[in-house]
């Protein structure tokens, strides 16, 4: 976990007192509502259906215990005892009054957090693998680069006033459980042939109204040059990314104008006056900022843990969560684990008070004090003893967070939706709940197996929708809420976008549109081994297209 320095510190703090005394302008009448918006937005608080709603920032999804119970004060003191964890890592509180925002940011700034650019045209909150630095598969730890990110684009001033929001994400592993293929940059760590760390770059991907895979456009860049790389990628776009149309104003569609050999070109052009500058990260600096990340003590731990293997044979359920749950560790002994903010009847993502409290002291008691954020809105521990695994999941089902579904298609992203979104154009939170009620049988999804389903409450695709297995989007047609859905899509590195397979439905059908696509995976799948998206990808939406509607027109 990365500790703050004095000039972090500062930062934080001058921004919230900075915000506190615009807001006092806006209330007092002497800041208009136009003066005001991008003051607020750059604090992370927008204005939703129902109340501002403030996004925290989460750098890289990394918290601390302490930080999660400020948290859980500010949700129970502030708004209505719940937040929402994002599809950005970050967390999000859907119901602060305005007078009372700038309190929360000094509470935030009091364990070194606060909503610096977790909204507007500027760079967002870098994404990074939930298992950095823990990943058995893990080439290079991302979360130095990442941090070396945030403090260059915090308050970055060539790029605050960018032509649309932009956001990176960091993998570490060949895996690839960032998504990188799909943002605006995309970083994926990996050694040359002479042992020297760096990244592949890939540019313009995204989802949105224009879905897009991105492109590599360079093979391995050095990780020294990592800034100066970035500078020059934002340069280019910041040059000639359209400002005319915010819905043409995204780095995916200047690389599909422009065509990726040139923007390529003009970024490699770009970057012949920065590279080997003052930019450029040498090793000291890079070894300054990892020096400043604490480092789990580990225990001299064997693999295999007789107690635990014992636990797994006489207790099925427990047994069952783990073979879900429960992730491989790069240290002998110990396990990461995912807990599940998918329980059936409540909204995915959503976490109360009460909750993240126990969180923060199982954090404390099994972990190292810390845990992480994943960008499919659960939460990690990444560092837990084998031996200690019952004991934890049976605390966390008295929290009534051992649900065993993570990659079940009970394991819902999905955006707040119409219930709160003021862009929504239908709801997704009632869909997610329709849906988790009618596969609530465990029995049933573990025979399913993993399938990914994703929804957004429209074409912003806040709930990733493009690159679900299953993806729903909320649609308005003359007033009337439709979900459209589409199969094949998927994350990694050999990400692909969803086909829609027909028209859109009505939200009480979509349940059983969802039961008769799974209908025809589980007849035309060649092995218990074959996932739904591989299915999909071997015969095509044809079959899962006639199984639906032909039952639709009957």
């Amino acid at each position: 976990m990365y500790q703050y320095d004095t000039i972090d510190r500062s930062i934080v703090r001058q921004r919230a007192l900075q915000f506190r005394r615009q807001t006092e302008r806006f209330l007092a009448g002497t800041l208009s509502e136009d003066e005001f918006r991008p003051l607020r937005l750059q604090n992370g608080l927008y204005v939703q259906r129902h109340a501002p709603m403030l996004r925290v920032a989460i750098p890289y999804g990394m918290l601390k215990a302490g930080q999660l119970r400020t948290l859980a004060r500010i949700a129970r003191e502030y708004d209505r005892g719940y937040g929402h964890f994002s599809t950005r890592q970050n967390i999000q509180f859907n119901w602060p009054a305005l007078e009372r925002v700038p309190d929360i940011l000094d509470e935030l700034a009091d364990v070194d957090m606060h909503a610096i650019q977790t909204s507007g045209n500027c760079i967002r909150n870098t994404t990074v693998d939930h298992f950095a630095g823990v990943a058995p598969d893990e080439v290079l730890n991302p979360l130095v680069y990442a941090e070396i990110i945030r403090q260059w684009s915090t308050l970055h001033p060539e790029f605050a006033f960018l032509p649309r929001k932009f956001k990176i994400a960091l993998s570490g592993s060949p895996e690839d459980r960032a998504a990188v293929m799909v943002h605006d940059i995309g970083l994926k760590a990996l050694f040359d042939y002479d042992g020297k760390p760096g990244f592949t770059v890939v540019v313009g991907g995204g989802l949105g109204r224009t879905p897009i895979v991105g492109h590599v456009i360079r093979e391995f860049l050095p990780a020294a040059d990592l800034l100066t790389y970035l500078d020059a990628i934002l340069r280019v776009y910041n040059l000639h990314g359209r400002r005319d149309n915010k819905y043409k104003a995204r780095i995916k569609i200047l690389v599909k104008e422009l065509g990726v050999a040139e923007f390529q070109r003009q970024v490699e052009h770009e970057w012949s006056f920065l590279e080997g500058g003052p930019g450029t990260l040498p090793a000291a600096e890079i070894a300054r900022v990892e020096a400043r990340f604490t480092r789990p003590a580990y225990r001299a731990l064997p693999q295999v843990s007789t107690v635990h293997e014992r636990q797994l044979r006489e207790d099925t359920a427990f047994a069952r969560w783990v073979a879900r749950n429960v992730h491989p560790h790069r240290v002998s002994g110990y396990a990461a684990v995912t807990i599940s903010l998918k329980k059936t009847g409540v909204p995915p993502g959503d976490i109360t008070a009460a909750q993240m409290d126990g969180i923060a002291d199982l954090a404390e008691r099994y972990t190292f004090g810390e845990l992480r954020v994943t960008h499919e809105q659960n939460l990690v521990f990444a560092d837990v003893e084998r031996e200690s695994l019952h004991a934890l999941w049976t605390r966390l089902g008295a929290l009534g967070l051992a649900t065993a579904n993570r990659g079940l298609i009970t394991n819902i992203i999905a955006c707040p939706g119409g219930d709160f979104c003021s862009l929504a154009n239908a709801v997704s939170i009632p869909v997610a709940s329709a849906i988790q009620e009618r596969f609530d049988d465990l029995d049933y999804l573990h025979d399913v197996g993993d399938l990914d389903l994703n929804i957004s409450g429209c074409m912003n695709s806040c709930g990733h929708h493009h690159v679900g297995h299953i993806g729903i989007l909320g649609v308005d047609k003359n007033g009337q809420e439709w979900y459209q859905v589409s199969i094949g899509g998927s994350q990694g590195p050999t990400a692909s976008l969803g086909k829609v397979i027909g028209p859109s439905f009505a939200r009480a059908d979509v349940p059983d549109v969802i039961e008769r696509l799974i209908e025809v995976y589980l007849r035309e799948r060649d092995s218990d081994a074959e996932r739904f998206i591989d299915t999909v990808q071997r015969l095509g939406i044809e079959a899962f297209k006639r199984n639906v509607y032909a039952l639709a027109d009957q």
